[in-house]
Parts: structure tokens; sequence; C-alpha cells
């Protein structure tokens, strides 16, 4: 029986999972209790989340966690993607079913809240990159479509504070994801008021936003009675996915941004560590983003399109009759040759295409360059893309802090492609530390120990991390013909595809 245990639930955009971590004072370990999987559901021409399902999987997990560690277990805790939300009414009833941030509705928005609201007074307010996806441009949607409903809302909880509540039945947002929403004053601690009412967005739905760490009370006498569990503590970790990984990576550097992370998985996640948002015109000119860490830092990141490019493609090759486990792709892309194509990850034919390599295919004749022929080729153009457009965005980084960064550690399930890794390192001339591939999970647990008091500082649980992951290391390699790519991928983001 380990000394102590908490319990992680850890949502992503495919799967979920409940975790163990197994704290002994100096090593934490992890072990998966359930997993299920998870995706968007098609419903009357909309993209819908199951959240009910999602609950009933949890609460599986729940009485696996019982059965397995009883008494250790010390408290519970959810991270998730960012951005979507449920309503609940004013009798704690939802109001429809939430939707997936790829739904089409938001489609337009953007531009047309921009008419409203300049970019510069959304960024001033919010220090958010400007995403159709985001919360703020979800809620126009809603407010056009559908005002109804949002006037009925009594209380606005992302995903993992409603999980949250449903756990305990404490209704509160927590910081790290608040800031995901473009909804949230960077410089205020606070919604953005002024910019919601100045949208016409109902205010009185949004709930008191707490910490990273916070204890949220006792789990629900019912659910604990349901999983045979005692009434366990249930803490807000840092409950946006990344903010959780980010507390998690094993550096030992502290105080200045001359370290870089990429969380690699669906999306790749890349930026420093700053102390408070970076809100000048360069930022806001660049895209960039300030999202909310642990102890009142802010991620000065960036989102690029990330492993959806491998993973789309691997789905059209198999709707094509041709089945390949990842393992099989990177080899085959091992082999392709180099530089052949290259495409910017985040050009937006990319977000949510029918076939990723048909669109892939477009891209490339639309930019006047060969069109890959082979699976390994499509891999390899994407990979290729993928690193080069890290060493753009690291660029973006060390003009905006500063600071020239040393060291790059790429987290995540990303981190297990080798050929990506030294990719990135190659592209950006630095060196690669990768792992922990748990990050998110590692950071969730271990903010729950340190609320128990287990754990003194965010130092602490960064070297706790070390202590218990395996790390490689990746050095910059072929630097005159990356060089020479990185020449050649400016010039394609310099004339965007037609």
């Amino acid at each position: 029986m380990p000394d102590q245990c908490y319990l992680g639930v850890d949502l992503g955009a495919s799967s979920g999972r409940v975790v163990a971590g197994l704290f002994d004072g100096k090593r934490i370990a992890l072990e998966e209790l359930h997993r299920f999987p998870n995706g968007p559901v098609a419903v009357a021409g909309t993209m819908r989340w199951d959240v009910l399902r999602l609950w009933s999987d949890i609460q599986d997990g729940l009485r696996s966690a019982a059965s397995r560690y009883g008494d250790a277990i010390k408290s519970i805790g959810v991270d998730t993607w960012g951005v979507d939300y449920v309503l609940l009414d004013s009798q704690s009833e939802m109001l429809g079913q939430p939707y997936h941030y790829r739904d089409s509705r938001t489609t337009g928005l953007l531009e047309h809240t921009l008419t409203r609201v300049p970019r510069k007074e959304i960024f001033a307010q919010t220090g958010l990159q400007f995403m159709e996806i985001n919360t703020l441009y979800q809620l126009v949607a809603m407010q056009q479509t559908n005002s109804r409903m949002i006037e009925m809302a009594d209380c606005m909880l992302l995903i993992p504070d409603f999980f949250h509540w449903l756990l305990t039945g404490s209704k509160v947002v927590e910081f790290t994801n608040a800031t995901t929403t473009q909804c949230f004053h960077a410089t205020e601690n606070d919604w953005a008021f002024d910019l919601l009412r100045r949208l016409e967005i109902p205010t009185g739905m949004l709930a008191n936003v707490v910490a990273p760490g916070t204890s949220l009370g006792r789990l629900r006498e019912a659910v604990a009675h349901a999983a045979g569990l005692s009434r366990i503590n249930v803490v807000a970790p840092a409950t946006h996915d990344t903010g959780s990984a980010v507390a998690a990576i094993p550096t030992e550097r502290t105080g200045a941004a001359n370290w870089a992370y990429i969380s690699s998985g669906t999306w790749s996640l890349m930026g420093v560590e700053v102390q408070e948002a970076v809100l000048t015109d360069r930022a806001l000119e660049l895209n960039v983003t300030n999202e909310g860490g642990i102890d009142g830092t802010y991620r000065l990141l960036k989102n690029i399109m990330g492993m959806w490019l491998i993973q789309e493609c691997r789905r059209s090759f198999e709707n094509q009759g041709h089945a390949f486990d990842y393992a099989d792709l990177v080899q085959q892309a091992t082999a392709s040759p180099p530089f052949r194509s290259l495409i910017d990850p985040d050009d937006s034919r990319f977000l949510s295409p029918d076939d990723m390599v048909q669109a892939i295919a477009d891209y490339c004749r639309d930019t006047n360059q060969p069109v890959p022929e082979s699976e390994g080729q499509f891999v390899r153009c994407a990979l290729e893309s993928l690193a080069l457009k890290y060493r753009v965005v690291l660029g973006w980084l060390e003009e905006l802090t500063g600071e020239r960064v040393e060291v790059i550690h790429i987290v995540g399930g990303g981190c297990q492609n080798d050929l990506l890794n030294q990719f990135t390192a190659n592209a950006c001339g630095r060196p690669v530390l990768t792992g922990p591939i748990e990050a998110t999970a590692l950071g969730n647990v271990l903010v729950q120990a340190r609320t128990s008091g287990e754990i003194a500082t965010l130092a602490d649980i960064r070297e706790i991390v070390r202590n218990s992951t395996e790390m490689h290391r990746f050095e910059p390699a072929d630097q005159d013909q990356w060089q020479s790519a990185n020449k050649r991928f400016a010039e394609l983001l310099s004339r965007p595809a037609a």
C-alpha cells in the first residue's frame, strides 16, 4: 500500500482516464486505473460532448480506485482541455448538451466580434490569441442563435469545473482554464466584465475564479457511497491540461524564460513560463496567448496544430484501406526524402478537414510544391513542417521575453515520436529534452499532494518529476540543411496558400 494516493481524472479530446498517483515522499508513480474513449458526438448537425457518459466512466474509475487503494486515497482532481463549457439553470439542471470546440457555429464570428470591439482592446484585456474556438466566440454564437438559453443560465462551468461540481457540489471556475476563454482579464485577475457587457453576454452566470490547488470540499456523500470511497477531498489542480503539464516540466531553471516547453499532443502548445502576461503590441501582432499557470505565473505560448496532422493522416490512410500503426508511419517517414514538400501546420484548411491527406495535397498544389506520393512522404511533410513551425515560434518567444532559450522540454504523448524530437532539435538549433510522457497527470496529482501539505513549492514538484522520470536528450544535427529549410519555410509563410 502506498504512503499516499492521489486520484487524477485526465480528460483529453480523444480519450479519458482515471489514474492513481502513488507518492512515497520523494518519487511519484502513476497507475492507470480506468481508460475510456472520448470524442465529439454528432447531434442534429452539431458537434457535442457526451459529458454524462464521461461522468459514468469517471465513476467506474472511482470504483476501481476504491477497490485497489481504499483508505490510502487522499484526494481527487480533474483536468481537461480548455474553452468548452456547461450551462446550468437556477435549479442546477443542464441547459443542453455542451458543444464541442470544433462545432461550426462559431465560423465567421471572430471577425464579426472584431467589428464590435477592436482586436487591440480585446487583447489588452484578455491577453489571449484569437481563435474561433475560444469561449468568447462560442458565447457570441449562443447569444445570437439561442439567446433564451443563455438568459436562462444561472452558472457557466468549464468542463473540468462541471465534473468538480458533480464530485463535490462546488460551483467555481479554476484560474488556468478560465484564462483559456478570452473572457478573463489578464491584469485584473477576474472576468473581463466590460468586454462581455459590450458584447451583450450575460455576466451573472460567471462563477468565482479560484487558484490551482484550491480545496473544493469533500466528495458528495452519494458519490462516495456508490464508489465505495470515504468522503475524500476534491482539489482543483491546474485544470487546463497544459497548465498541469507545465507544472510537471522537469526543469531545474527557475525565475527566467530561458527554457521553453512543447506540450505535444493533438495540439502542440509551445511556450515559456513568465511572471506576468505579455500584452505588448508585438504580442498582439504575433497572435500569441497568455494562459494562467501555477502560482500566478503565465504561460506565454502559441497553439500549433500538433499531432492532429498525423492522427488525421492515419485516419485518411485507413479510409483508403491502408491501416498503419504510428511506428510504421514514422519508419516510412524516416525512409522518405527530406524537405520535398512543406506546409504551414496552422493553415485553416487543416483545422477540421474531411480528408487530411487531400488537404495537404491541395496545399502543396496551391503553393507550387510537389504533392507527396506515399504515406511516408505525407507524414514526413507534416513532421518537418511542425519542427520548422516550432523554430518560428521559438524566435517569437525569445523576441517577446528578451531571453535566449537554452533548452526545449517536450512532454506529453507526442514526445514518444523520436523523429519529431530530432527534427525539433535540428530546426531550432537547441538541445531537446523529452519526458515525462504523462506530464499532465503528474502535474494534476502533484498539485494535489502540495495542497495536502506533502510538497512545499513548484520547484519541489519539478524535482520530484526529475527523480521519477526517464528523460532523453536530442542534440541539434544537420544544421546547414535545416537552416536552408528554415529560409524556405519562412518564404512559404510569407505567401499564404491560395
